[in-house]
């Protein structure tokens, strides 16, 4: 096998693997974080689990510097934070931490001009608990859509997908366009990467349809896709395409989370 090919390509240089570097305003937001910072983001430009970080990051408007590695051949960088060598990690000043939902904690308690969790304790338990159902039951199916195979598979999932992310709404303020109202909070930046990878993952390679017009759904994910965070830190169409053609083909030697999937365990 060429040393140029990725694992998950078996030996076959027509078939597409991930990026390693963000492109249209996703490359101009690593550029504007290149400088050095004692705050560090490591993560990988087609990764769902780092455009979290890397959206509360922007919404908060905190001072960081964005590090692309390539996960799939875990530089020592990245081990030394995470010994499983998983996206994403941060490092700030000599500590080291992982895991999305974490990270996002931790940047709300450093501050920064926007929070994304409210200071009522009831309001933040009930962010929680629908971050929750996100990690739980929304992203678990979106990857078992995606990598399945069989037709009637295919179906059995997206109708499984459409009920978690209605069940998800249902508990949403009537009005939004956001989770708890006018204002992006930590719910919506749970979801947003999928939200994201719905329309440029999900919509080409298994049909998954536009939300209803006028529904409470559509309005929730045009204001997603509308907000300045997300559009900054989101590639080109070509880069979800290409990254994601592995997992729509259930390819071996994809990534950890395919490898739970297909075994039926939880995510990595």
């Amino acid at each position: 096998m060429s040393s140029s090919l990725d694992p998950n390509q078996g030996g076959d240089e027509k078939k597409k693997t991930y990026h390693k570097q963000a492109t249209g305003l996703a490359w101009k937001t690593v550029q504007a974080h290149s400088a050095e910072s004692s705050l560090k983001l490591y993560g990988s430009c087609f990764c769902p689990f780092v455009h979290r970080v890397w959206i509360s990051l922007e919404h908060k408007q905190l001072e960081y510097e964005y590090v692309e590695v390539d996960v799939y051949r875990k530089p020592k960088l990245l081990l030394d934070i995470n010994p499983r060598g998983l996206v994403p990690a941060l490092r700030h000043d000599d500590w080291g931490c992982y895991e999305s939902t974490v990270l996002m904690e931790y940047l709300e308690d450093l501050g920064g001009s926007v929070t994304l969790l409210p200071k009522d304790p009831k309001v933040r338990a009930h962010s929680r608990l629908w971050s929750d159902h996100i990690n739980r039951h929304i992203i678990p199916i979106f990857y078992r859509y995606l990598q399945a195979q069989e037709a009637k598979d295919q179906a059995s999932f997206a109708k499984e997908l459409t009920e978690q992310i209605s069940t998800l709404v249902s508990a949403a303020d009537m009005t939004g366009p956001f989770f708890l109202g006018e204002e992006m909070t930590f719910v919506d930046v749970q979801i947003a990467p999928w939200v994201i990878r719905l329309e440029k993952v999900l919509k080409p390679y298994r049909g998954w349809p536009e939300p209803e017009p006028g529904s409470r759904w559509e309005k929730w994910v045009r204001a997603i896709e509308g907000n300045e965070a997300v559009k900054n830190t989101t590639s080109d169409d070509q880069l979800y395409l290409d990254s994601y053609e592995r997992y729509a083909e259930n390819r071996p030697n994809t990534s950890q989370v395919r490898e739970a999937i297909n075994s039926g365990r939880g995510l990595p």
